[in-house]
């Protein structure tokens, strides 16, 4: 998924069967195919053996602390927003071995598996958290690193966005509902009584290219092409959030002691779900551990909060005791500081961190909260 531009801009279609055939040759390419399906209650993201495993006919309905599937009168495959994971799992693992010793003093690298990805069904929203992951954690792209390999070989199918959730609001980060540059192909998924189930397929890169000429498809006519596009921008009304339309930099630069965090910090539990389902969220921590006789220690990485207690510890004590100051400086990153470090907001609209939140809180309420009783500063072009 290198982004580089290619000739073949000409829209295609895909038959539900040719996404299964899509999923089959990236399989003849040696990719390991990750893709939604629904499970245990949710609509999560794991290893694909075949199209068949797809949340064919599956949706969900969301709300702060509230995300419940149910069945929808179709066969869509992509008619669900966010569910409680996101890609970032498999390019930033939440547990991985860094080495382990020996008595004798002789250090084992892990062993690590290889093989590349390809995601499908990657939302717009994600999309653009691939991009912010990769600028955080590769900052040399061509870095011979398990992680550096990762994102480097990722080939990805994007899936433009139709049915946003209750909790979405991607296009105040201006991150959908279309999926930005980065895919490799993106599909816009229609079902009518006409033209049955069908996708419009957008080629991204040489590499797309190569893999769709392998898969049954057609070229898309005219009108199939507007339809998708409309259904695209048909979305981006229908977003169930929004942020307010100020410069959330200046905002929470502004904002270090408004007494909103203090209301914030009164219902904030500090469990750290919204960090550990957010997108972007990429701090880790890691532990040495041994074995019972004292022969053989490994050193473990795992992701970490800033919720935790511990997370601030400096030498004589935590650096942020309160709730107030762990949210404050959850949130104040997130959307404010995540620019000065890299170039962008650490925020892309997914609304999994209300989704997943135990009480409820919504960050686009919050921010609206200080927006209200602090000076307003008008908002930057995304």
């Amino acid at each position: 998924m290198d982004g580089r531009p290619t000739a073949h801009t000409e829209e295609s279609v895909l038959s539900r069967r040719g996404l299964d055939q899509l999923i089959e040759v990236l399989h003849t390419h040696g990719y390991r195919v990750v893709g939604p399906t629904a499970t245990d209650s949710a609509i999560v993201l794991t290893e694909l053996e075949s199209g068949a495993q797809l949340p064919s006919g599956w949706g969900v309905t969301t709300g702060p602390g509230t995300y419940r599937l149910h069945r929808r009168d179709d066969a869509a495959v992509f008619g669900h927003s966010a569910g409680p994971q996101s890609w970032k799992r498999f390019l930033h693992p939440p547990r991985q071995q860094q080495w382990s010793v020996n008595r004798d003093g002789v250090f084992t690298e892990p062993a690590h598996d290889d093989r590349p990805y390809a995601f499908v069904g990657v939302r717009g929203c994600d999309l653009a958290a691939i991009s912010v992951l990769r600028r955080v954690l590769c900052p040399d792209p061509n870095a011979d690193s398990p992680t550096a390999r990762r994102f480097r070989r990722l080939f990805v199918v994007a899936a433009h966005c139709t049915e946003p959730g209750e909790v979405c609001f991607c296009t105040s980060m201006g991150t959908g509902p279309a999926a930005g540059p980065g895919y490799d192909l993106a599909l816009t998924e229609r079902i009518d009584d006409e033209h049955g189930h069908r996708f419009v397929v957008d080629v991204g890169t040489d590499n797309g290219a190569d893999v769709l000429a392998e898969v049954a498809h057609r070229a898309a006519a005219p009108a199939e092409i507007d339809d998708a596009h409309h259904a695209v921008s048909a979305a981006a009304g229908r977003m169930g959030r929004t942020m307010p339309d100020v410069d959330l930099r200046q905002l929470l630069h502004s904002a270090r002691d408004a007494e909103v965090w203090d209301d914030v910090a009164s219902r904030c539990l500090t469990c750290g779900n919204c960090t550990m389902v957010c997108p972007t969220c990429f701090c880790t921590t890691s532990e040495d551990v041994t074995d019972l006789t004292g022969e053989h220690a490994e050193r473990w990485q795992h992701w970490s909060s800033c919720f935790e207690p511990d997370f601030s510890h400096l030498h004589g004590g935590n650096v942020r005791v309160s709730a107030e100051s762990r949210y404050r400086q959850w949130m104040s990153h997130k959307l404010g500081t995540w620019f000065d470090q890299f170039g962008s907001s650490g925020c892309v609209g997914c609304g999994r961190c209300i989704d997943w939140c135990p009480v409820g809180i919504d960050i686009t309420e919050e921010a609206a909260r200080l927006a209200q009783v602090l000076p307003a500063y008008p908002a930057e072009d995304p």
